[in-house]
């Protein structure tokens, strides 16, 4: 796959910009089968080759997209690449270019390391400490780096290929009253290792656990605060007690077989996790998905951004205080319930989507269906914004609370409604269109203000405009098949399997083991209902991924609490929360 691609591919200019300022020597552009520029650089170069493209080029790439690693000891097919143990990949973002850049750094040895770049970015602190968590690569500077997402007391760095990806591999769990002991020290909060300041003489500190199971945090979540009086100096989160390591079980289900896991991430958006899912592997593959399957499913993810937002507008209602609302948004979302489950059978987790197109054709009266609900939101919307956004107790709990700016948004890799609220039109489904949504006409609703009052109405809004989007699917939706008809799509295509024997092997083949996707890498990012949500596969030509990343956007959003929550009150804290719009399973994975 990296040679197929090399013959359509150019010298990128951001390559050129890295060669022109430190030399061609140390630039190595790397096809893959993405859009993105991929360039390996030396390790001593890594920090001002990162300094510059966010500081110093012209349209600089100001986000840290993601950052993350790979286990390369296993891996056979490494064209176009330098020899590494360990690769450690950082993605960044520009807004003006509109182009994403993807730098690499091989690394050798049990024990690699880097420099911190986290006095770059400040959302590189938990992507460093989840990089040493689950691949032992050591960050020099980093002002924490310890576990994030597995137990203090974890053995091991799970995503290293020698480590076991089964509980069966593991010995038999130490049962001992020592172990059990062991286990609760380590969770035992110190201020001083977070450069916190213990009560004195001076001082009128105290230290409240805020969760793990308090109803205000929206799932099984820490928060340490560090208060004075009810106003908040300082705040801790802990997350990883949702980790369920979906990243490793990509390593081991077949291309196929691991959608369904994708629904479980962000767990309120269903077929939305699905979707860049599928649209790596098929850009790995060089599937391309016929017009009806692709206007298919940008319907049901809107369906799915309907329901999701419900939750969101319901529990942030409630958080702050309304009652009544949450339940009849929850109703409202049993309505689009009921149309998932009449369409692909299965409400909450359809795993509905597939490699090359959807599992099945729409049934009889769908469109009949989905436009009588369309027909019936929006006058409840119209209800909901008098009865919340209109009330004079909610403006005073969210106007102005837990505001942030556009430039601390970038720093901190927000994206979504919550980067939209503070007044940039950022939104994948316009600036990067994909499955067709080139086709459809929707506005991206902004709001300027960057608080807890403007990241709900950009929410409100775009349940709106979700309504727009599926009228204009149900109006102009394209005949033709649902699904590709190319030879890796899954389930494969069965005709002739009963003329020759040849075509019923390769049939069986498929189905029990799945595709043998080609060598290469893609990362795919869609506009999900919480943000950018993107899928990073990287093919050995197995019939399952050599290592699957993904960057979910709730994770870096909680990373940003502590900064806007310094100086609020506890009150305060549980609104900030709540317009966050967070899974803790997208967290986790």
């Amino acid at each position: 796959m990296l040679q197929r691609t090399a013959s359509i591919h150019t010298e990128p200019p951001i390559a050129r910009e890295l060669a022109d300022r430190f030399g061609s020597r140390f630039v190595k552009v790397q096809p893959t089968c993405d859009d993105i520029p991929t360039i390996w650089v030396e390790r001593e170069h890594l920090r001002e080759t990162l300094h510059y493209l966010k500081s110093e080029a012209p349209d600089p790439f100001r986000m840290l997209f993601d950052l993350t690693a790979l286990d390369e000891r296993m891996r056979t097919h490494r064209a176009d690449q330098p020899e590494s143990d360990f690769t450690v990949v950082y993605h960044l973002m520009s807004f003006t270019r509109n182009q994403d850049v993807r730098i690499k750094v091989a690394l050798s040895g049990e024990t690699p390391s880097l420099p911190t770049i986290s006095d770059f970015w400040p959302n590189a602190n938990w992507y460093e400490r989840e990089v040493w968590d689950m691949f032992g690569v050591t960050f020099t500077g980093h002002p924490h780096l310890t576990r994030i997402l597995t137990p203090p007391t974890w053995t091991g760095h799970p995503l290293r290929k020698d480590h076991y990806a089964r509980a069966t591999d593991m010995g038999i769990y130490d049962l001992s009253e020592e172990k059990e002991i062991a286990e609760q020290e380590a969770l035992r909060f110190r201020p001083e290792d977070w450069g916190m300041v213990r009560q004195s003489e001076s001082t009128d500190f105290m230290f409240l656990n805020m969760g793990p199971n308090h109803p205000s945090v929206h799932g099984v979540f820490r928060l340490i605060l560090q208060l004075e009086g009810e106003q908040i100096v300082d705040v801790v989160p802990e997350i990883g007690f949702h980790h369920r390591g979906a990243e490793k079980m990509g390593e081991r289900q077949s291309w196929h077989t691991y959608i369904p896991y994708t629904d479980r991430i962000d767990y309120l958006s269903g077929v939305m996790n699905n979707f860049p899912y599928v649209m790596a592997v098929e850009r790995l593959a060089g599937i391309e998905v016929p017009p009806r399957a692709q206007m298919i499913r940008i319907m049901m993810a809107e369906l799915f951004r309907i329901a999701s937002h419900l939750v969101f507008f319901g529990t942030m209602s409630q958080d702050v205080g309304q009652l009544s609302p949450v339940f009849y948004m929850f109703t409202d979302r049993e309505r689009v319930f009921e149309i998932i489950e009449a369409v692909c059978g299965f409400r909450m987790h359809p795993a509905w989507f597939r490699i090359g197109g959807v599992a099945a054709d729409l049934p009889q009266g769908w469109d009949r269906l989905i436009g009588d609900f369309c027909a019936y939101l929006p006058k409840r919307l119209d209800e909901y914004v008098k009865l919340v956004m209109q009330n004079r107790i909610f403006k005073a709990r969210t106007v102005g609370i837990a505001a942030y700016t556009l430039d601390e948004a970038i720093d901190w890799g927000v994206t979504g409604p919550g980067l939209r609220a503070c007044g940039i039109d950022w939104d994948c489904r316009k600036k990067r269109p994909y499955s067709g949504y080139d086709q459809l006409e929707f506005d991206v609703p902004v709001y300027t203000h960057g608080d807890c009052y403007d990241r709900t109405m950009v929410h409100v809004e775009e349940l709106r405009q979700s309504v727009r989007i599926i009228r204009q699917c149900i109006k102009n939706m394209p005949s033709g098949p649902y699904k590709s008809d190319h030879r890796l799509t899954t389930p494969p295509i069965k005709e002739r399997t009963m003329h020759d024997i040849e075509t019923l092997i390769t049939h069986f083949l498929n189905v029990s083991w799945g595709p043998v996707i080609p060598p290469g890498e893609a990362c795919v990012g869609i506009e999900a209902s919480k943000g950018m949500n993107a899928y990073y596969l990287t093919s050995d030509g197995d019939t399952m991924s050599y290592r699957t990343r993904i960057r979910t956007p709730s994770f870096p959003h909680l990373q940003m609490i502590p900064l806007i929550s310094r100086g609020a009150f506890v009150a305060d804290l549980i609104a900030l929360i709540g317009s966050i719009d967070f899974v803790m399973a997208d967290v986790d994975r």
